[in-house]
C-alpha cells in the first residue's frame, strides 16, 4: 500500500506529464497559427544584434526564456549527478525547445535532498517601460511562436518551487522563508538565490573509506 509521501511523488508526476502532453496539445492544436516567415525574421533579427527592429517585450521575453534555463541548470546539472536519469540531454533539448524539452526530466526525476562528491531586472525594466503592449498583445493572439514562448515564460516560474526545495535541503539551508520568498518572488528570487545560497557540503560515501580486505 502506498504511503502518503509516494503518493503525492506519484500525483506530482503524473502531473507534469499532464501539463507537458497538455503544453504539446495547446501549441498544436489551439494556439494562434505559426507565421514561418515572420518568426524566421524574428529570430534572424534576435541573432544578428538588429534589436531595434524587435518590440522591447518580445526581445525581453525571449533572453527571460534563456535565463531562466540557465537558472534551471544551475541547480539541475547537480541533481542530475544523483539521479538515475542525467540532466544534459534535456539541457541541451530545452535549448531549442525551451519548457517542453525541460518538463520530462522534471517528471522523470525522484527526489532528492543529498549530494555525494567533492565539492536581471534591466530586462524587466525595458520591456516595461519601452515595450509596445498593444503590437505585444495583438502578436501574442495572432502569433503561435510569441504565444508559446510568453506561456514557457510562465511556466518556468511556476515549476521551479518543484526543484527549488531539494536545492535549500542540499545545502543544509532549511528556511521555509527561504524557499517561500524565492518561490513567490518571480525570475529576480531565484536570481538572488544563486548568488547566495550556500556551497554544496563536500561528502564522500562511507564504502570509499572502508579498505578492501
Amino acid at each position: 500500500m502506498l504511503n502518503a509521501h509516494h503518493l503525492k511523488m506519484m500525483n506530482r508526476k503524473v502531473a507534469l506529464w499532464l501539463l507537458w502532453v497538455g503544453f504539446i496539445a495547446y501549441i498544436l492544436l489551439l494556439a494562434p497559427p505559426l507565421h514561418l516567415q515572420e518568426t524566421l525574421t524574428l529570430l534572424k533579427n534576435i541573432f544578428t544584434l538588429q534589436w531595434l527592429a524587435i518590440n522591447p517585450i518580445i526581445l525581453s521575453l525571449f533572453s527571460l526564456v534563456g535565463i531562466w534555463l540557465l537558472i534551471y541548470s544551475g541547480l539541475l546539472f547537480i541533481d542530475g549527478r544523483m539521479q538515475r536519469v542525467p540532466f544534459w540531454p534535456f539541457a541541451l533539448a530545452s535549448v531549442g525547445s525551451g519548457v517542453l524539452g525541460l518538463l520530462p526530466y522534471l517528471a522523470l526525476r525522484e527526489p532528492n535532498q543529498e549530494f555525494s562528491g567533492q565539492k536581471d531586472a534591466f530586462l524587466l525594466a525595458y520591456a516595461f517601460v519601452l515595450g509596445d503592449w498593444g503590437d505585444f498583445v495583438q502578436q501574442f493572439q495572432g502569433d503561435r511562436f510569441i504565444n508559446g514562448m510568453s506561456l514557457a515564460c510562465c511556466l518556468f516560474c511556476l515549476l521551479f518551487p518543484t526543484i527549488l526545495g531539494d536545492d535549500i535541503a542540499r545545502r543544509h539551508w532549511n528556511n521555509p522563508q527561504v524557499f517561500w520568498t524565492v518561490a513567490l518572488v518571480p525570475l529576480l528570487g531565484p536570481l538572488v538565490y544563486l548568488c547566495l545560497r550556500p556551497p554544496l557540503p563536500s561528502t564522500i560515501r562511507e564504502e570509499s573509506l572502508i579498505p578492501n580486505r
